[in-house]
């Protein structure tokens, strides 16, 4: 992952123009009364998501390639789950809110995600679906304010514009 990360940024960051930058990789924590969840999205492991707490599923690069379970990704609602990666985190974590109806939102919604293909722009708007949409999106539907939100210093988060994008456009169609 973190060599293809490095790959996609240097083509991007040639095509415009500009310095590379570091990408970061956006998951969630939640504290309830009933425990501490992480929801985050990562690639399909086996068929036996339950013990992960995947409540949705979608394809990677295609959605004919998604047929296959080397090509889907998996959206987790994990009870005591674990961030893989979170020692390597950078200005994390970042506390959002303390409010238990905002943390019930973010947890009820998370089934409700949309399955886009990931690392595609099916909104259309320049910017592919990916974790850091899972997670904009999921702070955007439930409330919370994540366009205030910016990845550390000299960092991108590729995606977060479009999380931000399909929760306005569902926001809109509710209305």
């Amino acid at each position: 992952m973190r060599l293809n990360g490095r790959l996609y940024e240097a083509v991007v960051a040639l095509r415009d123009r500009r310095p590379r930058a570091a990408l970061y990789h956006s998951a969630l924590e939640v504290a309830t009364p009933d425990g501490r969840f992480v929801i985050e999205m990562a690639p399909v492991r086996d068929a036996d998501g339950s013990e992960r707490g995947v409540v949705a599923e979608g394809p990677v690069g295609s959605r004919a390639a998604g047929r296959l379970r080397l090509f889907r990704y998996e959206v987790r609602r994990w009870l005591g789950g674990e961030i893989p990666d979170v020692v390597e985190a950078v200005d994390s974590p970042q506390r959002l809110t303390d409010d238990p109806d905002a943390a019930r939102r973010i947890l009820e919604l998370t089934a409700d995600v949309p399955r886009l293909v990931w690392g595609r722009d099916e909104l259309g708007v320049g910017d592919m679906w990916n974790s850091n949409s899972l997670v904009s999106w999921l702070l955007a539907r439930s409330g919370l304010t994540p366009a205030s939100l910016q990845p550390p210093a000299g960092g991108r988060a590729p995606g977060w514009q479009a999380g931000l994008v399909a929760a306005l456009r569902e926001d809109q169609g509710r209305r």
